[in-house]
């Protein structure tokens, strides 16, 4: 199995069941197959710009757990601090209870690794980072 270790630090550590959460650049996996051991979601709420569907081979696609389009605006918009964007997405996350779903999907996938892909260039503040978290402390 591949690490991807340069997404994010920490970017693969276990949950319960054994399952792996890790993190990485969409445009780090074009044109590669899925590994049998692992489910690759696309964690954001838009498509990857420049990117053609053919190109990025996904387990799934869940919108449901990216920021809201209003709070994802307001942090690429410079208005909120990477602090401040944390602790409004965890508590979407919260509300939402979307971080669980994805979680029993995943454990239903009978895999040994989550692979969260994002679009974000900047590798220390995403969402993807935000969200990992989130999984890993469930």
């Amino acid at each position: 199995m591949r690490s991807h270790d340069n997404a994010a630090p920490d970017s693969r550590r276990g949950v319960g069941g054994g399952l792996t959460i890790s993190l990485a650049r969409v445009h780090d996996h074009l044109d590669e197959q899925v590994p049998e051991d692992q489910w690759r979601v696309l964690v954001d709420r838009l498509w990857p710009r420049g990117i053609r569907k053919d190109r990025l081979e996904l387990s799934d696609w869940d919108k449901d757990v990216a920021p809201s389009t209003a709070l994802r605006k307001e942090f690429h918009s410079d208005h909120l601090s990477f602090e401040e964007f944390r602790v409004r997405y965890t508590a979407e996350l919260d509300a939402s209870g979307a971080g669980e779903q994805l979680l029993d999907r995943a454990r239903s996938e009978d895999v040994d690794e989550v692979l969260l892909l994002i679009a974000a260039k900047d590798a220390e503040h995403n969402h993807g980072i935000v969200l990992r978290e989130h999984l890993l402390g469930r």
